[in-house]
């Protein structure tokens, strides 16, 4: 049995791949190798939209289904969520920081360098530092 969290990755995955939009029909097509029914598919697309993750417009007699975040936002959204698990949250980072590779630091220097285009708020829905 395939699980819930993995079909819906696997169907954000063909969304991701494909920004302009697919139908639960062309989804069941690329995912043709699992051998989902049509009603398997649009099963999980109605969860994500209940989620939030996904936005579904009308396209003549079909609905077209879009993910509302990138894979790098809902990457980030993961990593704040388990951030905010953490008891100690300057521990957890310097940790997480120790732990990644040169180039990994050398990129968080970069984004944390960056100007915030002057809103206190991520596009996350976090308040920055200011």
């Amino acid at each position: 049995m395939v699980r819930r969290d993995h079909l819906e990755r696997a169907v954000l995955e063909s969304l991701w791949d494909h920004p302009k939009g697919l139908t639960a029909q062309e989804v069941v097509d690329l995912l043709a190798d699992r051998q989902l029914a049509l009603t398997t598919v649009h099963t999980v697309l109605d969860r994500l939209r209940a989620k939030d993750m996904v936005l579904r417009e009308r396209d003549g007699r079909v609905y077209r289904h879009r993910a509302v975040q990138s894979r790098e936002e809902l990457t980030a959204q993961a990593m704040l969520s388990v951030l905010q698990d953490s008891a100690d949250h300057r521990l957890a980072l310097s940790m997480f920081v120790r732990s990644v590779s040169a180039a990994d630091a050398d990129a968080l220097r970069q984004a944390l360098d960056e100007p915030q285009a002057g809103s206190k708020t991520s596009r996350l829905g976090r308040r920055r530092r200011p």
